[in-house]
């Protein structure tokens, strides 16, 4: 089998570096991630700007491995596009930090499995509820070696990519892992005002996030019960139960 591994974080990020160990117990594995720290760019794309790939050593000569100077997308678009990969399999992350509810759309972890995806390429993203570069991700990769057993066993259809959050929990305190629907929820955001060292403002966005979606079905109530919650996604944004709000007007 023959694995594309990305990840949001960089090539430099610990999470990555797990998960491609995890990912060598199965197959071929073939890195494309981005140079720098990517996280929240959702699904973005490079336009305009020219984007480069370097090869890279950071796993060693048997895994093949190339630095991207875009965004997570970019990474999978050049990978499939340009080194003319077609993996059985696309795995994204491990993030450093949660990945679950209203995040899904700002995260580059999961952009990079849902353009795998739109290639009908099966793709899972994987994310660590522990935002430290220096995180321990001995019980996520216990998780995520289980997560794949799962979807080769039992895989689902590849234009369904999942989104996996992990409790950082040790692996004994972990309960289990529940499918979940994505829990409703918002981030409220606030901006300091602070000086750079020319004098001049620039602005910091901080905030919290809200949810009162506790229904046992969500992935923030499972996260919250120390279970591993396994999110189902889909690129299909439209409100189907709204369709006949208005009448057809014909012209």
């Amino acid at each position: 089998m023959e694995i594309l591994v990305c990840n949001d974080d960089g090539i430099t990020a610990r999470g990555l570096r797990a998960l491609v160990e995890v990912a060598q117990e199965f197959g071929k594995v073939y890195v494309v991630a981005p140079d720098r720290p990517q996280s929240g760019m959702g699904h973005a794309v490079s336009i305009g700007v020219p984007l480069r790939l370097y090869p890279s050593q950071a796993f060693g000569e048997g895994v093949p491995t190339w630095a991207c100077s875009g965004t997570p997308a970019d990474c999978v678009k050049l990978a499939t596009g340009v080194l003319g990969l077609r993996p059985n399999l696309l795995l994204s992350g491990i993030n450093h930090g949660a990945n679950f509810s209203i995040n899904a759309f700002y995260s580059g972890t999961l952009s990079a499995a849902m353009e795998g995806a739109f290639e009908h390429i099966p793709s899972i993203g994987f994310s660590l509820l522990n935002y430290s570069m220096e995180a321990d991700f001995t019980a996520a990769q216990a998780i995520v070696r289980e997560v794949i057993l799962l979807y080769l066993a039992m895989p689902f259809p590849p234009h369904i990519p999942l989104n996996v959050n992990i409790p950082n929990l040790p692996l004994s305190e972990i309960r289990g892992i529940r499918l979940t629907r994505q829990a409703k929820g918002r981030f409220v955001e606030q901006f300091e005002q602070r000086i750079d060292p020319y004098g001049q403002p620039y602005y910091w966005m901080v905030g919290r996030f809200e949810s009162d979606d506790v229904a046992p079905d969500t992935d923030l109530w499972a996260l919250e019960k120390g279970y591993v919650s396994v999110c189902p996604l889909t690129s299909d944004l439209t409100a189907y139960e709204h369709l006949h709000h208005w009448q057809t007007i014909e012209r």
